[in-house]
């Protein structure tokens, strides 16, 4: 099955390669958008299966993004996965609470990421 993904991170080789493992591993339709508020423009106006969020942005940040997803009734039952480059015990802490699907590591491996989304929404 063919699925809708958004990729919002504000390094374009980090979206490039995403894109491309997700294209190419699984067959699924890629947005990309390189700020929170282009995200958001996006997330409101597509049928979406998942966001992939990147926590670390100019502007407008990961969190800041994802609270304005779940505050949206149009965005909210979209599927949020985190990506970020911290990965420590005490980073790992700052995400609890907040309503996403998972979190991912960066870097991640591109050939793996439609086998990790679907895991982590349990998509058979």
């Amino acid at each position: 099955m063919s699925r809708n993904i958004l990729i919002v991170d504000d390094e374009e080789d980090v979206q490039a390669i995403a894109k491309l493992g997700l294209e190419m591993g699984a067959g699924w339709n890629v947005l990309t958008a390189c700020s929170g508020r282009e995200a958001l423009n996006i997330a409101a106006n597509s049928k979406l299966d998942v966001i992939l969020l990147d926590m670390m942005m100019p502007d407008m940040d990961g969190r800041a993004t994802l609270q304005q997803l779940k505050a949206n009734p149009v965005t909210k039952s979209i599927p949020v996965i985190l990506l970020t480059a911290k990965v420590q015990e005490s980073d790992q802490e700052s995400f609890h609470g907040l309503d996403v699907a998972a979190v991912f590591a960066k870097p991640f491996r591109p050939l793996k990421l439609a086998a990790q989304i679907s895991e982590a929404l349990g998509w058979g």
